[in-house]
């Protein structure tokens, strides 16, 4: 009859969720050594699940990531992607730095000022509605992992570990729908790749593969926040 009891009371847990709190070390001292693995075979997936605020928290940990990146656009029209390469500075606490190198020199910058592209006369404000500087933003939202900004305008699905993770991104307005049918990410310590799928056919691929994180900007990067 005892085992018969006991059985019925392991059915009973397994079939029902049971929350994650402070009562289950209790629960599980009490209940004997079985009962124990059982309930830690339980938890742990629920415990060491890899989430979004973890991977926001991964992501805005460095003080500063950098690296060269490589950007590939495919046009349905043309046989060979448009390729560009250049350098990114991402700052926790200023901002992004865009830097392209080939096959134009040209730099940008984002911050909590908006959006500016650099020329002869210094840095220059861009619309706030332009093409570009929302491309920008999305770009800078991903890099840092703001979860939060995200999902504002995506569905975000997110699959994997912290080492090697995945997340997609379904857009959630008309306006964004007529632009993207999806973006997906991937990397691991840092944003490793992206690559977003337009309507029309055409998509761009951009890579990071060399990122670095560092403790604080150089004298030269700082200047280009400051100025």
């Amino acid at each position: 009859m005892n085992a018969y009891r006991s059985h019925r009371r392991i059915t009973a847990f397994k079939s029902t969720p049971v929350p994650v709190g402070a009562g289950l070390p209790a629960m599980a001292c009490s209940a004997g050594p079985f009962f124990c693995a059982l309930l830690l075979m339980l938890i742990s997936p629920l415990t060491f699940a890899f989430g979004l605020e973890d991977l926001q928290k991964q992501l805005s940990k460095p003080a500063v990531v950098s690296g060269p990146f490589i950007q590939e656009k495919h046009l349905r029209a043309l046989p060979q992607p448009l390729l560009s390469k250049g350098r990114f500075v991402l700052a926790r606490d200023h901002g992004l730095l865009w830097l392209l190198q080939t096959p134009l020199r040209q730099d940008y910058r984002i911050d909590a000022n908006g959006i500016a592209r650099r020329d002869p006369n210094g840095w220059q404000t861009l619309p706030s509605r332009s093409a570009g500087a929302e491309q920008n933003r999305l770009f800078f939202a991903v890099l840092q992992g703001d979860s939060s900004g995200l999902q504002r305008d995506f569905e975000l699905a997110l699959t994997g570990t912290a080492q090697q993770w995945q997340l997609q991104l379904t857009p959630r307005s008309l306006l964004l729908r007529q632009v993207f049918t999806r973006i997906d990410i991937s990397g691991g310590q840092f944003v490793e790749r992206i690559e977003l799928s337009e309507t029309q056919g055409d998509s761009t691929v951009l890579r990071m593969p060399e990122s670095r994180s560092a403790a604080a900007l150089s004298d030269a990067e700082r200047s280009d926040f400051a100025d």
